[in-house]
């Protein structure tokens, strides 16, 4: 205990004896105990508190370093937003592109649409027979 030997505290007994007298001791030693254990309350507490400040500390140094990740990556998406739809450009070259041809639509010309061979309704199918002259019967 704080570094005491058993004669050392032996010798501090006798001495407080010897000035406080057997009446006053045991109020006395109630109060250093007493003492003794709101100091290491104290210093608990003084402890948890610098430990509480520190993680703060870390805590703090973390969230800054996110937040400077977050404005880069703010900063390249802005990039990418200021870039040009690609969509656009290729509809800008299919109108350019049509301006080529002609201005009627395919559907529209006769010449093309024109049925060809009138549909059938139905379709039968016929069947070959087969031959049954055989080389050998005859």
């Amino acid at each position: 205990m704080f570094g005491m030997g058993f004669t050392e505290i032996l010798l501090i007994a006798i001495v407080a004896i010897l000035f406080l007298g057997p009446d006053k001791l045991p109020s006395a030693m109630v109060k250093v105990a007493k003492f003794i254990k709101s100091t290491k309350k104290a210093l608990t507490d003084a402890k948890s508190a610098i430990d509480d400040e520190l993680k703060i500390a870390e805590l703090k140094e973390e969230a800054l370093g996110y937040k400077a990740k977050l404005e880069q990556a703010n900063s390249e998406l802005q990039g990418f937003k200021n870039i040009a739809n690609p969509v656009d450009d290729l509809q800008e070259a299919l109108d350019m592109a049509k301006g080529g041809f002609k201005s009627t639509p395919l559907e529209e010309d006769e010449s093309i649409t024109k049925q060809v061979e009138p549909k059938q309704e139905e379709v039968v199918l016929k069947k070959k027979k087969k031959s049954t002259d055989k080389k050998g019967d005859e």
